[in-house]
C-alpha cells in the first residue's frame, strides 16, 4: 500500500516541477525602455471607450483587447509637439520617437515631394529633409515684427495652417498676427520652396487654422476660424476672395476649423457634428449636409482612396452636447460611422492602406488636451492610447 502511494506521488511531483520550470523560462515582455537622447521610447497604454469626456489625464486607462489594434506595418508619423520646439518621427507600433528641433511652438506640418516637409512654428517655417531627418532652414515670416517674441498656447501668434503646392514649388502658411499695428489680423504668406524665402503675402481672415490648395494648385484656401469664413487666394496675382461658411451663424463655437478637398474640388468642412458644409470655391455657394456626431469638430483628413472623411470630435461645446468621437463619413453618400472615444483629440492622419487612424491629444481649445495619441482600427473600432510628450498637435503620414 505504501509503495502504491509513492508511485502516484512521483508523476504529480514531476508535473509540478515541469510547470515551475516552464514558467521561469517564459520570456518577459518589456513595458517600456529608453533610448539615446536623439530618440525616446514611450510606453504604450490604452484607454476605454466608455470613460467620461474629460477623464483623468494623468493616468491613461486600459482598453479591452489592445492586441486587436495594430498600427499598420512600417508606419512613420510626423508629429508636431506644440509645447516645445521640436517635431518627431514617431513609430506608432512601438511608441519610439526621434526628436528634431524645428522652432518654438510648432503647429502644423505639410508633406511635399522630394523628401521635404514643412512645419509652421511661432518663429518661421521649418524646412525638413525627411530622408536625412534634419532641418535645412528656418525661414522667418515677412510679418516677424508683428509676431514678436515666440509664445505658446491657444492664441499664440505665428504660423498656423500650412500647405504645399501640388508641384512642390511653393509653400503657403497662414500667419496669425498681433502686436504692432493694433488689433488682431492674419495673412497668408507664400514661400519659394527652392529659394527658401517668402515672396509675398495676402490678408486673410483671423486665425487661419488650416490651409489647403485646389487640386490644380491655382488657388489656396485659408480656413479662417475667428472670421467664420474661407479666403480663396490667387497665389500669383496676390488677390483674395472671401467665401462665407457659417451654416449656424457667426457666434460662439460654430466656427470652421479644418477642411479637405474632395475629388470634385469641393471643400468639406464639418461643424459641431451637426452639419457638413460642401463648399464650391468657384461659385462661393455651399450646401449643408446633416451630421449626427453632436460633438465640437476639429481636425479632418481623407483616407488615401479619397472615399472617406475622418473627423475628430472633442466633445461638448456650444451647440454640440455629445462626447468625444471619431466620425468616418462617406464623401459621396454622407453615410456616417461614429466611433466613441474616451479622450479629446485635435488632428488625425491615416495609415497608407486606410485601415488605421492616428489621433493627437494636444487640443488647442483651452488647453484641454493630453500628452498622448490614439490609434483607431477603422474596421473593428478598437482603440489604443499611448503617451507622447509635449502636447502632440498635428500628425502626418511620412511618405517614403
Amino acid at each position: 500500500m505504501l509503495f502504491r502511494t509513492k508511485a502516484r506521488a512521483i508523476p504529480a511531483m514531476l508535473t509540478l516541477l515541469l510547470l515551475l520550470v516552464g514558467c521561469s523560462l517564459q520570456p518577459k515582455v518589456p513595458t517600456g525602455s529608453t533610448s539615446s537622447a536623439a530618440s525616446t521610447t514611450v510606453p504604450t497604454t490604452a484607454a476605454e471607450n466608455t470613460a467620461a469626456p474629460t477623464p483623468d489625464l494623468a493616468k491613461p486607462t486600459p482598453t479591452p483587447a489592445p492586441a486587436a489594434v495594430s498600427s499598420g506595418a512600417a508606419t512613420t508619423l510626423l508629429v508636431s509637439h506644440s509645447k516645445s520646439d521640436y517635431m518627431s518621427f514617431l513609430d506608432p507600433v512601438t511608441g519610439q520617437l526621434e526628436k528634431l528641433t524645428v522652432g518654438k511652438a510648432p503647429f502644423a506640418i505639410a508633406v511635399g515631394p522630394n523628401h521635404r516637409a514643412y512645419v509652421s512654428t511661432a518663429e518661421g517655417v521649418a524646412v525638413i529633409d525627411t530622408q536625412q531627418r534634419k532641418r535645412l532652414a528656418l525661414v522667418p515670416y515677412m510679418a516677424a515684427d508683428a509676431i514678436g517674441k515666440p509664445q505658446f498656447g491657444e492664441y499664440r501668434p505665428g504660423g498656423m495652417g500650412i500647405a504645399v503646392s501640388p508641384d512642390g514649388k511653393f509653400v503657403y502658411v497662414g500667419v496669425y498676427l498681433t502686436g504692432r499695428g493694433g488689433g488682431t489680423k492674419s495673412q497668408l504668406e507664400i514661400m519659394d520652396a527652392e529659394k527658401l524665402v517668402m515672396t509675398g503675402n495676402v490678408a486673410v481672415g483671423i486665425r487661419p487654422f488650416d490651409v489647403v490648395t485646389s487640386l490644380d494648385g491655382n488657388e489656396v484656401y485659408s480656413i479662417d476660424h475667428d472670421s467664420y469664413s474661407v479666403t480663396a487666394v490667387d497665389p500669383v496675382q496676390f488677390k483674395a476672395r472671401t467665401l462665407e461658411a457659417a451654416p449656424f451663424g457667426k457666434g460662439g463655437f460654430e466656427k470652421p476649423h479644418y477642411a479637405a478637398v474632395r475629388a470634385d474640388g469641393r471643400l468639406l468642412l464639418p461643424y459641431q457634428g451637426r452639419g457638413l458644409v460642401v463648399l464650391d470655391p468657384v461659385s462661393g455657394k455651399y450646401e449643408t449636409k446633416p451630421l449626427r456626431g453632436n460633438t465640437h469638430q476639429e481636425g479632418v483628413t481623407l483616407t488615401p482612396d479619397g472615399k472617406q472623411l475622418l473627423v475628430i470630435g472633442i466633445g461638448a461645446a456650444g451647440s454640440a452636447t455629445g462626447k468625444p468621437n471619431l466620425t468616418v463619413l462617406d464623401v459621396q453618400t454622407y453615410a456616417e460611422k461614429i466611433i466613441p472615444l474616451a479622450r479629446m483629440h485635435q488632428m488625425v492622419a491615416t495609415s497608407a492602406d486606410g485601415r488605421y487612424a492616428y489621433l493627437t491629444g494636444g487640443v488647442t481649445y483651452a488647453d484641454t488636451g493630453w500628452n498622448g495619441m490614439t490609434v483607431v482600427d477603422l474596421v473593428s473600432g478598437a482603440v489604443r492610447d499611448f503617451e507622447v510628450p509635449d502636447y502632440p498637435l498635428d500628425v502626418q503620414l511620412l511618405l517614403e
